[in-house]
């Protein structure tokens, strides 16, 4: 048997095998990255679709092209090195004695603690400018929009129209949608990539979220929080539409909508998703990913909170609704400014 060498245990081709392997990785990096942007074209951040998810990957761009300071260094040096230092190179200096150099040194340190500067002046600048509490700068005013939480489906309440949507959240464009949230049951994470911010949502807890859809189009939403057995069915769509579009919708979910009664809320509050729900409920003449409801209480989302804080907890007092006695739909010029006037039966949520 031959004695171990050091100089036969570098006679395989370690430059080929070190450079392949440094590319190779390199190029399925950028290959996921642009395959995953191309199929995901409305739901990810990577193709925004409003100005939130616009910043998001604006600031995303820029960590990687800052984190390229590091990796590039590696995907370079580690072929030069085996090149430099192969089998057969006869001129490569031998220092096994060496162990400092204060200019390399200075980069290796250097460099991660200046990106860790820049990074810390980027995360102040964007941590405040993309706080999801932070109202947007927009001309007109918000559309709230009331978020409840159950298994598996999100209820999307409009108190100052008293209609309520499950499975779809639509909203006009250009306009700024101002959501609560809150949930029925255990927390969930609310998500829409193409529009950007993500939040949770906690029951007995109230948080809140700001965003707005440069064009219309519909996007994906969902749950991305654990929550059960039926935590992949828990998705909805987003849709931008017209202005137009979004009152006609309005007015359509005030004529042909379910009313919120107790009783569709005890179906509701179980656990199902949106299609088992539409069957309980026999909407067939509804779209097959949605279900509308209408005569729905403003008070709805406050008395879903307060029914962990020792208030009722009954469907009836939840829901506040009086079938035998029908709301007043304000007609024409309320429904185009999309602010109803409250009545008796509907006062105006407050914040």
């Amino acid at each position: 048997m031959q004695p171990f060498s050091l100089r036969s245990a570098w006679r395989k081709p370690t430059f080929r095998y070190s450079t392949v392997l440094a590319w190779s990785l390199l190029c399925l990096l950028c290959t996921l990255t642009f395959a995953g942007q191309a199929h995901a074209a409305d739901v990810s951040f990577l193709n925004p679709h409003g100005q939130i998810a616009a910043a998001q990957r604006r600031h995303f761009i820029n960590v990687i092209l800052l984190m390229l300071i590091v990796v590039m260094p590696v995907l370079i040096g580690t072929p030069l090195i085996a090149w430099r230092y192969r089998y057969h190179n006869t001129a490569a200096r031998y220092t096994p004695k060496w162990g400092h150099s204060k200019w390399l040194e200075a980069l290796i340190w250097g460099g991660p603690v200046a990106i860790v500067i820049v990074l810390g002046i980027w995360q102040a600048h964007d941590t405040p400018t993309l706080d999801p509490y932070r109202p947007l700068k927009t001309a007109d005013p918000p559309l709230k929009v009331d978020v409840i939480g159950y298994d598996w489906k999100w209820l999307f309440v409009y108190p100052q129209l008293h209609v309520a949507s499950l499975g779809q959240l639509v909203f006009p464009e250009h306009r700024q949608l101002a959501m609560r949230l809150t949930t029925d049951t255990v927390m969930q994470s609310f998500l829409i990539p193409a529009l950007g911010s993500q939040i949770y949502a906690m029951a007995a807890m109230q948080t809140r979220l700001h965003l707005i859809s440069n064009s219309t189009g519909q996007f994906l939403g969902e749950n991305t929080q654990y929550d059960g057995m039926g935590f992949q069915h828990e998705k909805f769509i987003a849709r931008a539409t017209t202005p137009q579009g979004f009152r006609a919708w309005v007015a359509r979910v005030k004529a042909n909508g379910i009313p919120l009664t107790a009783k569709a809320y005890d179906v509701i509050r179980k656990r199902n998703t949106v299609p088992q729900i539409r069957t309980a409920l026999n909407s067939g003449a509804m779209p097959p990913d949605a279900v509308f409801f209408n005569h729905v209480t403003p008070e709805l989302f406050k008395n879903v909170m307060m029914s962990f804080h020792g208030g009722p907890s009954s469907s009836a007092a939840i829901v506040g609704a009086h079938p035998s006695k029908k709301p007043r739909v304000v007609p024409g010029p309320a429904i185009a400014a999309l602010s109803p006037q409250p009545n008796a039966h509907h006062p105006v949520a407050t914040e």
